[in-house]
């Protein structure tokens, strides 16, 4: 079916979008744009942090980044090695691990390659931790942090009977 759009006369209205302009929690008036930091973020790692001012996080990342792929490296040779032996092993020629029989070697290569393909996963989980982190911050960037705003624990000592006594703490948000 084919829906084409129906045009009429009428008096011109000037357009407004009535929602953004109502609504000050929109977009277009957060002082960081979200959608900018998630691309630069997407783009660089940690140019999103940057952009909504949170430099501090930047070696966060890019030690998260490198400390995975050092263990991605590590995994990947161990995996190589004991892989490299059970080929030894099963054409019949001598590894690096005597001690070790054939089922014992599949155990490593299957060990060492699981470990190695979840710290690729996780290389992921910390760029997509960067791009929310980028976004949520841009979007809590408007966010009003007074010091009328605050939230207290205090103990809270209260009578319910005559012999009966009720203790705990009590917390407390103020406006």
């Amino acid at each position: 079916m084919l829906i084409t759009p129906l045009t009429g006369l009428s008096q011109e209205v000037e357009e407004h979008n009535t929602l953004e302009e109502s609504n000050p929690d929109s977009i277009q008036y957060l002082p960081k744009n979200p959608k900018k930091a998630t691309l630069l973020s997407a783009i660089l790692p940690g140019a999103g942090q940057v952009y909504n001012g949170k430099a501090w996080k930047v070696p966060i990342i890019y030690a998260g980044f490198m400390t995975d792929i050092y263990f991605i490296q590590f995994n990947n040779r161990r995996y190589q090695v004991f892989r490299d032996a059970l080929r030894a092993a099963d054409n019949d020629e001598p590894t690096i691990f005597p001690n070790l029989n054939r089922e014992a070697l599949v155990r490593n290569v299957d060990y060492w390659r699981r470990n190695r393909d979840l710290t690729i996963l996780l290389l992921a989980v910390i760029y997509g931790l960067n791009l929310i982190d980028a976004n949520v911050d841009a979007h809590l960037s408007g966010f009003d942090i007074s010091d009328d705003l605050a939230l207290v624990i205090e103990p809270k000592h209260e009578m319910i009977m005559a012999q009966t006594q009720q203790v705990g703490l009590s917390l407390k948000l103020k406006f």
